[in-house]
């Protein structure tokens, strides 16, 4: 009979893909697992801090994943499939630039940090009348990739990891390819909200806690991370337009800085918010889209802002 487990984050954590970590926990096919994670900086960043804490941080605490988990028979060739029954968030976040990181950093040198309180349980205010809605969702969701030794969280891989994929939210299902015997799952950096592309290199990091069940399909082979999602993409923001805006050129990178540096510009002016504060909400709810990608080399990155976030006056 499938059993629940429970795993709080006082546990131990681990900050890199490593086929040595001792597994936090053992559980079968079937089972759910209730789990408790930090955030990204592994507190090092609180709802007191100020852009102070950011020259201080420890890059070797970055990253603090709950795991790893093992299921049992689970051998490479399999897929696990993991189901996000619940996720929710702890009442508070954060949202930072970090010098050199991001989309822009040319454009936003300099250190950043705002704190949210989300205890409301439905939006980031980014101000009075800029309501983001909460769509929490795991940015690191992984098993253990073959012959990993010390590697960093950050890229990710074939074995799932730092995906920063915003549609992981509750009801979807996550599929990976099992690389190790036991899969070795691990997950953190979860996220309050977030656009498609993270353009400040932050979501709005939060402390979290979910529900998942895990289904091993034995034989079912894939090539890398397959996924499924409830629709609508965006039931939340849906009820007003979207503003795009683009980049174009040979080269989808600085496309799509193109497309985010004219999507600042058009929300600062429009809002009347420093450009750091719109380029930290459109981290928080822009999506960037590849519009065209067949046309001689010319290709289009498109950025949607909902314009739901606003609220009328």
């Amino acid at each position: 009979m499938p059993r629940t487990h429970y795993l709080p984050d006082t546990e131990r954590v681990h900050y890199t893909w490593d086929e040595g970590h001792e597994p936090v926990l053992v559980i079968d096919s079937g089972d759910t697992v209730v789990v408790w994670t930090r955030d990204v900086s592994d507190n090092q960043i609180t709802p007191e801090s100020d852009s102070s804490v950011i020259a201080g941080v420890d890059w070797d605490r970055v990253y603090p994943l709950a795991g790893p988990i093992v299921v049992n028979g689970a051998e490479p060739g399999d897929t696990l499939a993991v189901e996000i029954l619940d996720i929710r968030t702890q009442g508070w976040g954060w949202s930072a630039v970090f010098p050199a990181l991001g989309l822009l950093p040319d454009d936003f040198p300099d250190a950043y940090l705002r704190i949210f309180d989300i205890s409301n349980g439905s939006f980031a205010y980014l101000r009075d009348d800029i309501a983001v809605p909460l769509t929490p969702f795991f940015g690191t969701m992984g098993v253990c990739p073959a012959g990993a030794s010390a590697q960093p969280v950050m890229p990710p891989g074939t074995f799932g990891g730092n995906m920063d994929t915003r549609q992981l939210v509750r009801s979807s299902t996550l599929y990976l390819p099992v690389q190790l015997p036991g899969a070795l799952f691990s997950c953190g950096d979860a996220h309050g909200c977030q656009g498609d592309g993270e353009v400040c290199v932050t979501g709005l990091e939060a402390p979290m806690y979910a529900s998942l069940r895990f289904t091993l399909e034995k034989g079912r082979s894939l090539p890398g991370p397959q996924y499924r999602t409830p629709a609508p993409l965006t039931p939340l923001v849906d009820t007003m337009p979207f503003y795009g805006t683009t980049g174009v050129g040979g080269d989808l990178y600085v496309a799509a800085q193109d497309a985010t540096r004219a999507m600042v510009e058009h929300i600062a002016r429009t809002s009347g918010l420093d450009p750091v504060d719109a380029y930290v909400l459109a981290s928080l709810c822009v999506d960037l889209k590849i519009s065209e990608i067949v046309d001689a080399g010319q290709y289009i990155v498109s950025a949607l802002l909902p314009e739901a976030v606003f609220l009328p006056s």
